[in-house]
């Protein structure tokens, strides 16, 4: 394989959960070593969340942690004991980056504040990604992408308009990595230009808000409030989620145009309805959606998914298949042709998937590896990159301080 672009690029990632560690793996993926500092007495939370193997738990055997931690060196460190704080600076002053996501100011209270270890790096680059930045009277909140989907804006506007919101889970964590790996890629070319390194605070908060920014312009300039309205859109008709044969199986379909009507009707045979005046126009359409939307399904309960988006896009209609996990796994053909998940070997979990980068460099390679086992290079990190001794190393562990 030839050389990864990241190559030679060192990083001190003491992030967990998902938002760091995505970040952090994808500048592991793509060549830069990363040493992950974590404790046993204070663990990832990814570690001990998500699914097990078997459904045994074990801070190695979970689910969450083993996709979004690849190629990364783990080091057990305890960080309340002030031997540990005086270890992770050893880490820094190795580093190119550090990388965090506690709460705001968490860092400072440990003695690993930016201006304490630009004292040890003077060009050291360091990105906090906590919640909600690091100033401000929410700053110091310990919070998680729970609370930041509905804090976004993103809860309110999810589910059917007679129903509560949906609950989306963590789906900021899946927002926010990719702001703080393109913060931290400018700042690496901007040390290379000008030899000073830089403070990135990245407010998670802040970055989800892109995602509803269209619906934040509409406030501002019509003074309307985004509210729920199922699979259906305001300007396309039909446009929802239908089901199709088989157990809980479903596909999308979506027409934004007469011209995509006209050849939506002749996909599903022209059927007399699709003459009817009430039919004839969008407006028409919207107007008499849920009569539309019962007669596509109509149709598409007589075939697949893949049938009917297949018979969709051949005809130029928008169309896709409301996938499962085993559909993204085994069956997407496109996954399967990026070579998206890739098939490592771990010693809890055995054979697992893991997603590669959403982006392909033409000249540049990445190259996934398995997670780390919890302290596994304990001795290498130690040894290697600190340069300490047996006993130096012997006497940390005694007094807890290498877990």
């Amino acid at each position: 394989m030839s050389k990864r672009p990241l190559e030679g690029v060192k990083v001190a990632d003491f992030s967990w959960s998902i938002v760091g560690p995505l970040a952090t793996k994808l500048l592991c993926d793509y060549g830069a070593q990363v040493v992950k500092i974590e404790g046993r007495r204070k663990p990832d939370i990814s570690r001990i969340t998500g699914t097990f193997k078997n459904g045994i738990s074990g801070l190695d055997r979970a689910g969450r942690f083993v996709p979004y931690n690849t190629g990364k060196l783990s080091v057990a460190l305890n960080l309340a004991h002030p031997k540990g704080v005086a270890v992770a600076k050893r880490f820094v002053a190795w580093a190119d980056i550090v990388v965090e996501t506690f709460a705001g100011g968490a860092m400072k209270r440990m003695g690993l504040g930016y201006e304490e270890l630009r004292k040890i790096k003077p060009d050291i680059i360091m990105l906090s990604s906590c919640s909600m930045g690091q100033a401000g009277p929410q700053a110091t909140l310990p919070t998680f992408g729970a609370q930041l989907v509905a804090l976004a804006g993103l809860t309110h506007i999810t589910g059917w308009p007679d129903r509560e919101p949906a609950n989306l889970e963590v789906y900021t964590d899946f927002i926010a990595p990719h702001f703080n790996a393109l913060a931290i890629l400018a700042a690496l070319d901007y040390r290379r230009r000008t030899g000073k390194g830089m403070y990135l605070d990245l407010a998670q908060y802040e970055n989800a808000l892109h995602f509803v920014a269209p619906l934040i312009l509409d406030r501002v300039v019509n003074q309307r409030v985004a509210g729920r309205v199922g699979n259906r859109s305001p300007c396309l008709a039909p446009h929802n989620v239908y089901r199709c044969r088989g157990e809980d199986r479903w596909c999308a379909i979506a027409v934004s145009s007469d011209d995509e009507w006209e050849s939506f009707g002749k996909v599903i045979g022209t059927p007399s309805w699709i003459k009817d005046p009430k039919f004839s126009t969008l407006l028409e359409r919207k107007a008499n959606e849920e009569e539309l939307d019962k007669l596509v399904e109509n149709w598409t309960t007589n075939y697949s998914p893949e049938e009917v988006v297949s018979m969709m896009q051949a005809a130029r209609v928008a169309a896709g298949v409301v996938e499962t996990t085993e559909d993204l796994l085994e069956r997407d053909p496109q996954l399967k042709h990026r070579h998206f998940h890739w098939e490592l070997d771990h010693p809890e979990v055995g054979k697992y998937r893991a997603p590669g980068p959403s982006f392909a460099l033409s000249k540049s390679p990445c190259e996934l590896r398995r997670a780390p086992l919890l302290g596994e290079h304990n001795e290498y990190a130690l040894k290697e990159i600190l340069g300490m001794s047996d006993e130096e190393i012997a006497e940390l562990v005694i007094e807890g301080v290498i877990e």
